[in-house]
């Protein structure tokens, strides 16, 4: 008797996927409070486009560039050699080192956030191996 419970449960499983729709219906109607929750579903849908309207708002300002941050400024010979001697921006010094350490290969090749200084770096840094954290505050030394 034991298998033939066990063999209409496992029938009994498909058959309640195919009937949700059917018992579904059912209880829509019997029950009246489920009806009230989408009163409430459409009064915090309501409330949704005023928050939308208020994140638009923001947008609207613009970020403007720090002047500071963008001024040229001269380096010093050593940097000089590496970045070139015309004055320009932090951020294009930067780029500017990026480049040269790229192109010579100086990235370390197991760890690739440090900087292998080759004879020019090593004026700048003051070491032969850098983080790339390091690099924007030793660079700042030979920035006027």
């Amino acid at each position: 008797m034991a298998t033939a419970t066990k063999a209409p449960a496992k029938k009994a499983a498909p058959a309640k996927a195919a009937a949700p729709a059917k018992k579904a219906a059912p209880a829509k109607k019997a029950a009246p409070a489920k009806k009230a929750a989408p009163a409430k579903k459409v009064v915090a849908t309501k409330a949704a486009p005023a928050k939308n309207a208020v994140v638009k708002k923001a947008p609207a300002k613009k970020r403007t560039v720090n002047a500071a941050f963008m001024k040229a400024l001269t380096p010093s010979a050593a940097l000089a050699a590496v970045v070139g001697g015309k004055p320009l921006p932090r951020t294009e010094v930067v780029k500017q080192m990026w480049v040269y350490i790229k192109k010579n290969k100086l990235q370390d090749a197991i760890n690739k956030r440090m900087i292998n200084a080759d004879a020019k770096l090593k004026e700048v840094f003051g070491k032969a191996q850098v983080t790339m954290f390091e690099m924007a505050g030793l660079i700042g030394k030979h920035l006027k």
